[in-house]
């Protein structure tokens, strides 16, 4: 992986205040892909200021001068989705670039108002369809759905309509849930009082359409993220690819170091291996400071949690062919702001130039103080496989 870091201040001269990390995939015949995370530098500057800074850098990197990135998939973090969100969706339109746009209210820790997640494939072609963003690669579909909310009744409801709307839309491209889904999140607005609703609706659903211990689950992230409606208690992306055949996913255990997540009641997968002609992607899922008996490690002590939580991913990407080496990008969930300037400094020791972002966002487990979820990307041939 090849990391760069860009400074405002060396690329335009009124781009001030912000600050650009990049890692990059270039691997022929197939697309480049890169990963940025987008951050304001200034944290005394208003909403409108910081977004005026971080859309102008966003403007220059995605090419308004003819670059040959194409922004396949964004995440806005924001520090108050219901006076930001709003805004921030209408500055986007004003681009007039057609790419799915992820925002929740998931605050950056740094101070700062908002920042952002930017995946970029090189040649992609990106077209809305239906509910679904459609992002066309030499030889694959990929569907995204993002910020699909309920905004009735309970977690419970809300997570079983989400689910099933996700099938129905997925039905109208020719794709299902279970052969063809390969990462979700979920964004539970207080995480500690509706996450059990949303395992609960999860498992229901799964289990409905044949998702079990015995077969297999969905890489996913359940944590605290909310969006500008206060009635909508759960918010849901999820990426999909439509070509995918049988066992071109695998799944990820890491049984030395952690356990089935259905011993403890919850249906997701510890991350996932999707395999293509020219390089594997391998999606980490939200990982905490877990032991392979399902207890959390080092209960109160941040320092220890971030090392063990470290070990979990590490061995996860090893059983899937990569190292930290390989990792893209990173996102790093807290629950306690105070925490921040400890594992920040553990974070940028061990990983100066690997795009992240450290965001207030509680786990779905109290004691768990800390927890992350990475994308790596590595150069393999798997000629059984179309290139990506």
């Amino acid at each position: 992986m090849k990391y760069t870091i860009m400074e405002s201040d060396k690329v335009l001269a009124d781009m001030n205040n912000v600050r650009l990390d990049c890692a990059r995939f270039a691997h022929a015949p197939g697309a480049d892909e890169s990963f940025a995370m987008v951050r304001v530098t200034r944290r005394d500057l208003s909403f409108g200021e910081q977004l005026d800074a971080l859309f102008g850098l966003l403007g220059y990197y995605l090419g308004e001068k003819g670059s040959v990135r194409t922004a396949v998939f964004i995440r806005f973090f924001l520090s108050d989705a219901a006076n930001q969100e709003a805004e921030l969706l209408r500055r986007w339109e004003l681009l007039g670039i057609v790419c799915p746009v992820s925002v929740v209210q998931q605050p950056p820790l740094d101070g700062t108002r908002l920042s952002a997640w930017v995946y970029t494939i090189s040649g992609a072609e990106v077209t809305l369809d239906g509910p679904l963003y459609k992002v066309h690669t030499a030889h694959y579909n990929h569907y995204w759905m993002v910020n699909a909310i309920c905004a009735e009744s309970d977690s419970h409801h809300q997570t079983t309509a989400l689910l099933e709307g996700y099938e129905e839309a997925l039905k109208r491209v020719g794709c299902d849930l279970p052969n063809h889904c390969v990462r979700t999140w979920f964004f539970v607005q207080n995480v500690d009082v509706n996450y059990h609703g949303v395992v609960v609706g999860r498992r229901e659903n799964f289990m409905r359409i044949g998702l079990n211990e015995h077969t297999h689950y969905i890489a996913s992230t359940g944590i605290e993220g909310r969006s500008a409606d206060p009635k909508a208690y759960v918010g849901m992306d999820a990426y999909a690819v439509a070509e995918l055949q049988p066992g071109q996913q695998q799944y990820l255990y890491a049984h030395t170091h952690l356990n089935p997540t259905s011993e403890y009641g919850v249906t997701f997968e510890r991350g996932v291996k999707v395999k293509y002609g020219d390089r594997s992607h391998l999606y980490i899922s939200g990982t905490a400071s877990i032991n392979n008996k399902g207890e959390v490690v080092h209960v109160g002590d941040i320092r220890k949690q971030t090392e063990r939580m470290w070990e979990n991913v590490e061995m996860l990407l090893r059983e899937g062919g990569a190292s930290f080496d390989d990792v893209a990008q990173m996102f790093v969930y807290l629950r306690d702001m105070a925490d921040y300037e400890v594992v920040g400094a553990m974070f940028e020791e061990r990983f100066p130039m690997v795009p992240k972002v450290i965001l207030l966002a509680p786990v779905c487990r109290p004691a768990w103080l800390i927890e992350m979820e990475c994308m790596a990307v590595v150069r393999e041939v798997h000629p059984e496989y179309r290139i990506f």
